[in-house]
């Protein structure tokens, strides 16, 4: 099951509101952009978790907020399926700020990591404490 990568609904617009869950001083971020995004025309870009996009904060503390900066998100609220059948969904839609490479940009993420964020971008892992 390592290699097979699960297809995420992607439920996260852009302008969507996010809880930021590392210890960067940001509290809430909202989407701005997706990154690798190719869809359809008028259609508006969406991502899901394990994606990267860019985001601003709108708050947390005064020498991050009207930020931009990358992000990944590791949890949503709509449920998706894993190629073993089983569908999972998370109680908030949250991301952890990282910079171009997807290294975190924190030291610690609170609350559970979805294992499809892990697997694209394995420098989340060291510092999750549940992987989901």
């Amino acid at each position: 099951m390592k290699g097979i990568s699960a297809k995420v609904t992607r439920a996260l617009p852009t302008g969507a509101v996010l809880e930021c869950a590392d210890n960067t001083g940001a509290k809430v971020l909202q989407i701005i952009a997706v990154i690798g995004y190719k869809g359809t025309r008028r259609r508006y870009p969406s991502a899901g978790v394990g994606d990267m996009v860019v985001v601003t904060v709108k708050k947390g503390r005064p020498e991050v907020r009207k930020q931009v900066m990358r992000a990944v998100i590791i949890r949503q609220r709509k449920e998706y399926r894993r190629p073993s059948g089983i569908r999972i969904k998370f109680e908030d839609n949250a991301a952890v700020i990282v910079d171009d490479k997807g290294n975190p940009k924190g030291s610690e993420i609170r609350g559970p990591v979805a294992r499809e964020a892990v697997e694209r971008f394995s420098h989340i892992a060291s510092a999750a404490t549940i992987i989901v």
